[in-house]
């Protein structure tokens, strides 16, 4: 899953974007992308390892061979306490904090859905879950598109642009997102897959993006 990670970041900014002290679009961003964040990090130094299958299902044209220090439940439990306390210990903020947390496990989840079962319940574990909702081209494409419009549609509902940085900025990340979704479905697979970790660790810049869009959105009245 992709865009539907972000449209969680979308809504869950929304539904809070009110109370004092709410974490930013750029703090969401970073909680539930979090786990895709580290793993191309462990790609490219071979901590980490998947495969390119070319094929008919552009959602199966990666095999995740072994990612247990990420996408392993075990780890997205550690990862998502971790998250939690260090913004809590930063902030202060242990409400938030629990929020944060269970963010970045909701990758887990949404992925468990849509992944064939190449996730490990924990690091050296034989068993692998998922649901594979990817065999499923037209169902993944429904699926994820219509949490990325609710969660976004919930962001614009509870605030409102300042400016046209607050505006057009949010616009631009939007088509950004749709069209590396689109590019990712109607192009050829990745040539390699250290190719795949290193394009990956483009997604760190979403977050400072997110965080200059928030600073310039309000709540709604």
């Amino acid at each position: 899953m992709f865009i539907g990670h972000y449209a969680v970041g979308f809504g869950a900014r929304g539904s809070l974007r009110a109370r004092p002290g709410a974490p930013s679009l750029g703090t969401w961003f970073l909680a539930v992308q979090w786990l895709d964040l580290v793993w191309p990090i462990l790609v490219v130094t071979g901590i980490e390892r998947l495969r390119v299958v070319p094929g008919d299902n552009p959602f199966l044209y990666l095999d995740f061979t072994h990612y247990p220090w990420t996408h392993s439940l075990l780890a997205a439990l550690v990862w998502a306490v971790l998250f939690g306390a260090v913004y809590r210990w930063r902030t202060g903020d242990g409400r938030n904090a629990l929020w944060l947390g269970g963010g970045v496990f909701s990758h887990w989840v949404l992925d468990l859905i849509v992944h064939v079962p190449d996730l490990p319940l924990y690091p050296g574990s034989s068993v692998r879950v998922g649901l594979g909702l990817w065999h499923s081209v037209p169902g993944t494409l429904i699926v994820e598109g219509a949490l990325f419009v609710l969660g976004l549609a919930w962001y614009l509902r509870r605030t409102r642009a300042l400016d046209g940085v607050g505006r057009w900025a949010l616009w631009g990340l939007v088509a950004f997102l749709l069209a590396a979704y689109v590019a990712s479905l109607l192009g050829p697979p990745p040539p390699s897959a250290m190719m795949v970790g290193a394009s990956a660790l483009l997604l760190w810049v979403l977050v400072p993006w997110a965080y200059w869009i928030d600073r310039h959105r309000v709540p709604a009245a």
